[in-house]
């Protein structure tokens, strides 16, 4: 177990922790000393050999008393993302011990809440079975944000049709937007621009707070230059205001915080420092 918030446990489901581009390519405008300045804040953060930043792609399986949700489904196998090698028809079986590490079966998931619809972030959604794409959770229904779904359907490229669509027509999903429920314990946050409808994902419970950042930050370094465009927002002046509130509600109510694509463990709290923030690793 990860950590427990209230009544809530949190395992880490994690798929891989890699190499995963250069810090120059992915904040583009944060300028030539971005490197430097990311290895300052995160020590080992950039891979000695290729340069890279180490991005760790997981998902999150919250055991509430009422229900098991997943939030957010990594990569997948078999999936085809040619722009991506190392994800590309991948064949791997981390994902799937993590889950049976935290003692669950893809049977007893009962939602799978996707914070937006990246590959990297929907790719267990379905798995291929004798040629055809099966949603992998058979009891779950699968939580679609409002706007990222219409968005995607209308622009369907090979991971919604492979990771979204079957489970659309399997009538396994649901749309949902800011403040939505599930159950007495998980909400929604609001947190667009790196995709229309991103949401960020509030745990609640017997006074103790959580939130799971998702793709509004990929490192703790962005705490203190929230102003870093990322190179796959779609939106990026509208994702550095979501993230400046994100992490200003975060300073102010102490809230345990759990970056998606932060280094392992993923985990700590986030303080207010001038117009900027730091990070206090748990």
């Amino acid at each position: 177990m990860l950590c427990r918030i209230g009544d809530v446990e949190v395992w880490r489901i994690l798929e891989s922790n890699d190499p995963f581009k250069t810090p120059e390519e992915l904040f583009p405008e944060a300028g030539p000393d971005v490197r430097d300045i990311i290895q300052a804040h995160v020590p080992g953060a950039c891979c000695a050999q290729s340069g890279k930043l180490i991005l760790p792609v997981q998902g999150f399986l919250l055991k509430t008393p009422d229900h098991l949700i997943l939030v957010d489904a990594c990569v997948g196998n078999d999936k085809t993302v040619p722009s991506m090698p190392e994800w590309h028809q991948r064949k791997g079986t981390r994902f799937m011990s993590s889950l049976a590490a935290a003692g669950a079966t893809v049977d007893d998931v009962n939602y799978v809440l996707c914070t937006h619809l990246h590959t990297d972030h929907i790719g267990w959604n379905t798995q291929l079975i004798d040629g055809r794409w099966v949603p992998t959770f058979p009891n779950a229904t699968y939580m679609l944000p409002e706007a990222d779904d219409e968005f995607f359907s209308k622009h369907a490229g090979t991971a919604y049709e492979e990771s979204v669509l079957p489970v659309v027509e399997a009538g396994q999903s649901e749309r949902v937007s800011t403040g939505h429920m599930l159950g007495d314990y998980v909400s929604l946050i609001a947190t667009p621009g790196h995709t229309p409808g991103y949401v960020s994902v509030l745990i609640k419970s017997s006074g103790a707070e959580a939130v799971i950042t998702g793709d509004a930050l990929h490192t703790t370094a962005q705490l203190a230059h929230p102003e870093w465009h990322f190179k796959y927002d779609m939106d990026g002046a509208q994702a550095v205001a979501s993230r400046r509130t994100l992490l200003g509600e975060a300073s102010e109510r102490n809230q345990r915080v759990l970056g998606s694509h932060f280094q392992l463990p993923s985990i700590g709290r986030v303080r207010a420092k001038g117009d900027a923030f730091e990070w206090d690793a748990d």
